[in-house]
């Protein structure tokens, strides 16, 4: 009998850890641990991905949350980065050709705020050094020579201009539109009627002189802008002079310490270039004009325009960086440009406001951020993928393109990239920008996948109380006994629904550590024992399970409708789970199947009202193909059917009814009870092959609360499929219930096996004759489609001779 030989034994119910192989006696005697557990696939993704040095080779970090991706990957990349070379600093200056752009330049590390304090401490110095020169007596005499040289050639030019003039009767006069030459009569100049009255030969003669002498004016002039000019380069090469005495021997230390940059050295001639042309910022000012009652501020020229702007320094770095972007917006990320508000509302900005971003930190190591915080902000995927593309990191106005207007902005020069991105994300993520971002798999070609379960091991378990041990000592927890490990090791294969596996969702497991730790606390333990952590779990199911306490009083009171003793034709209790987010529980469901004549076939009432899912509808659908094969290999299989979720007001997905439903339909046939003490989970296959379901332990343990309060009658039970045996973690009382015959598991691997354990019947197996053995299950199914084919026939025989008499008369 099946019923016998498909019964479970306790042993099988769940897998339980013996605390004297873990080979310690609390979790004081074990040292540390920081390694990631049972990882071998995503360790080894790392390890490839960080080694490959080729464009596009990034990584994604896939997992679900909790299972250890982000410390796995830290642990690792800081162990890695401190063997390897730290990268240059990188420092914005002013470019003196082009206002609106700045120069970005990389120094080896630490060189970077050296430049800038060798900048601020030469400038510093010229401001001092500057004035002093200028004031001094040296300058003062040569630029005293020069003017004086510049001002007695003048002297003499128009002097000999004006006696030449005097000879000819003419004098040279000033007027408001210049020099002019104007003839004279005894020390006055002609009047106009005077000028008339000469004959018209002394008029030539007069226009003539005048002529030859305004030439001679102009090209005195001439000469005294050329001297004017001369005097000026004179003078600018004297404060050249003068500055290149100062600039020097401060200058040239910086060129031979930086003498091997290009950059930097083009940047020094630069910035010597632009202080001997603006050596007028050098010098004092002259006092300013007050105006009585009102306060003017003091203009003063800027010498901002020589800072270095330290964008990255990586001075105090050992080894290469690694960054945690944990707030990946656009300016996080890229950097950004600050502006000053000034009087009047005006915001102005300069290369000393640009700041770094992530990236630019990150540069010559790595960067790690979250992909779906990447995402969600605006502008980043696209500008992240644009800087691998490139292999540089742009500082720009995102915003710029969306203005009504173009507005003049500083625009700096970008700076190269060489950082290795790692993103970290869900698998959903992963494959929805793989499958519809096509640059997607050029720029993160390498997966590092993390499971959610691990298989159990020796060495596995050992490494679980290593990290509870690890994690006890770090947050200061009650230390854990060896039984007490053990008990929340099955914890964790019960989370992982697998009695040879482990769950490796640690964030929920240090939680639980941090519950168990607590709850232990209150007690007054100074060691958590086992029971400890069994008495943690009530607790944290205590308050989560509200909505499965109110349920279950309404099964107590009869409200939902499941019986749990006695046989009932076609009616059976199936089984399916809730999952409300933090808590999941399974239940009873009365199903229910009706049989009668007709060519229907199978009829879901679920999907009739649209209840059901596509998956639930597949499951029913089945059953039509395994009634057709097993019944209807001679002649067409004739039967109108009905099945239904009793008391069930909500949507219904799965196929892990489509077993239970099975049995209903066959016991409707046969006309043979179902014991209602016994509930059945299991998807089947159109061959009669049960296969296995999902919360199996959640399934037993909901039926198993209603028929501990119902009254355990030790014949009542749950029937799952056989591949499901190692997904058993069951409850402790129901493990009890097993052991003291008060309850039963049965697993299967057929719908035959079942359906005799269900009616005390055996199925029937078709012989050579083409009959089922008589007295079985199957017999009965047989015969009874045999009668309602026969009597659909014999109706239509009926409406046929019908229809021909009517249209006869």
């Amino acid at each position: 009998m099946y019923s016998e030989s498909c019964l479970l034994p306790v042993e099988k119910l769940r897998w339980n850890c013996d605390p004297e192989l873990l080979g310690f006696e609390t979790t004081e005697d074990l040292p540390d641990f920081d390694s990631a557990i049972g990882q071998k696939r995503a360790l080894r993704s790392i390890d490839f991905g960080l080694g490959v040095d080729a464009a596009g080779f990034n990584l994604y970090i896939s997992g679900e949350t909790g299972t250890g991706r982000t410390s796995t990957i830290a642990s690792i990349l800081h162990k890695r980065a401190k063997n390897e070379p730290k990268p240059h600093d990188w420092v914005y200056v002013n470019n003196f050709k082009n206002a609106d752009s700045a120069i970005s330049l990389d120094l080896p590390a630490g060189m970077g705020s050296e430049l800038a304090a060798d900048m601020k401490e030469m400038i510093e110095a010229f401001r001092k050094d500057i004035p002093k020169a200028l004031e001094s007596s040296e300058y003062e005499s040569r630029r005293a020579e020069l003017l004086e040289s510049y001002q007695s050639a003048t002297n003499n030019l128009f002097q000999e201009l004006e006696k030449a003039s005097e000879k000819l009767g003419f004098a040279l006069q000033r007027t408001v539109s210049g020099l002019v030459i104007v003839p004279q009569k005894e020390g006055r100049n002609y009047t106009q009627e005077e000028y008339e009255a000469l004959t018209e030969k002394k008029r030539q003669k007069l226009d003539k002189q005048g002529k030859e002498l305004t030439e001679r004016l102009n090209d005195v002039l001439r000469q005294v802008r050329e001297q004017e000019k001369g005097t000026k380069e004179d003078l600018y090469k004297s404060d050249r002079e003068l500055g290149m005495s100062c600039l020097g021997h401060r200058l040239d230390p910086l060129r031979e310490k930086y003498s091997g940059i290009e950059k930097v050295l083009v940047y020094l001639d630069s910035v010597q270039e632009d202080i001997l042309n603006t050596l007028d910022d050098f010098k004092p000012l002259p006092p300013q004009p007050q105006i009585p009652g009102i306060k003017l501020p003091r203009q003063e020229p800027t010498f901002e325009r020589y800072q270095v702007n330290l964008l990255v320094d990586n001075k105090e770095t050992e080894g290469a960086p690694v960054v945690f972007e944990t707030n990946p917006t656009y300016n996080n990320l890229f950097g950004r440009i600050e502006h000053v508000m000034q009087y009047g509302g005006v915001a102005v900005t300069d290369f000393t406001l640009i700041r770094s971003g992530a990236l630019h930190r990150a540069n010559g190591g790595y960067l790690v951020i979250d992909a779906r915080e990447v995402l969600m902000n605006p502008f980043v995927w696209d500008s992240l993928k644009r800087c691998i593309r490139n292999n540089e990191i742009r500082i720009e106005d995102v915003l710029e393109q969306y203005r009504f207007m173009t507005m003049v902005s500083l625009k700096p020069e970008p700076v190269q990239m060489r950082a290795k991105i790692v993103l970290i994300g869900t698998p959903w993520i992963y494959y929805l920008l793989f499958h519809l971002d096509p640059d997607y798999r050029k720029f993160f070609k390498v997966k590092a996948e993390f499971d959610s379960r691990v298989t159990r091991s020796p060495e596995i378990i050992n490494d679980y109380s290593l990290f509870i041990a690890s994690h006890c000592r770090a947050e200061g927890l009650l230390p854990f006994h060896k039984s007490g490990v053990a008990a929340l090791l099955e914890h964790t294969a019960r989370m992982a629904d697998d009695q040879n596996k482990l769950s490796s969702q640690f964030m929920e497991i240090s939680d639980f550590v941090r519950e168990v730790s607590f709850w232990a606390s209150r007690a007054g333990r100074t060691v958590i024992e086992g029971d400890d952590v069994r008495a943690a779990a009530e607790e944290n199911l205590y308050r989560v399970n509200r909505i499965e306490e109110r349920l279950q009083e309404l099964y107590e009171d009869g409200t939902i409708m499941v019986d749990t003793d006695g046989a009932v034709v076609g009616q059976i209790n199936g089984l399916s789970v809730i999952g409300l987010g933090d808590h999941a529980f399974g239940r009873p469901t009365r199903i229910t199947a009706s049989v009668y004549t007709g060519q229907d076939g199978m009829v879901n009432i679920e999907r009739e009202v649209k209840l059901s899912g596509p998956i639930h509808d597949k499951g029913v659908l089945i059953l039509t193909g395994y009634l057709g094969g097993t019944f209807a290999t001679e002649r067409p299989l004739s039967l109108s059917a009905s099945i239904c979720f009793e008391q069930s007001y909500d949507g219904i997905e799965g196929d892990s009814a489509s077993s239970t439903e099975l049995y209903a339909l066959l016991s409707s046939l046969s006309g043979i009870p179902v014991k209602q003490g016994i509930a059945v989970t299991g998807s089947v296959n159109q061959h009669g092959i049960v296969q296995p379901i999902g919360g199996v332990n959640y399934k037993i343990e909901g039926f198993f609360a209603v028929c501990r309060a119902k009254g355990l009658t030790g014949l009542q039970g749950v029937m799952i499929p056989k591949t499901n045996e190692r997904n058993l973690m069951l409850h402790e009382d129901v493990v009890q219930a097993v052991n003291a015959g008060q309850f039963h598991i049965w697993s299967i691997e057929t719908i035959e096996q079942g359906i005799e354990i269900l009616t005390g019947m055996k199925a029937g197996k078709r012989g050579k004759n083409g009959k089922f053995a008589k007295g079985s299950i199957y017999q009965l199914v047989d015969d009874r489609l045999r009668t309602m084919g026969e009597r659909l026939k014999e109706q239509k025989l009926k409406s046929k001779k019908a229809s021909v008499r009517k249209i006869a008369d």
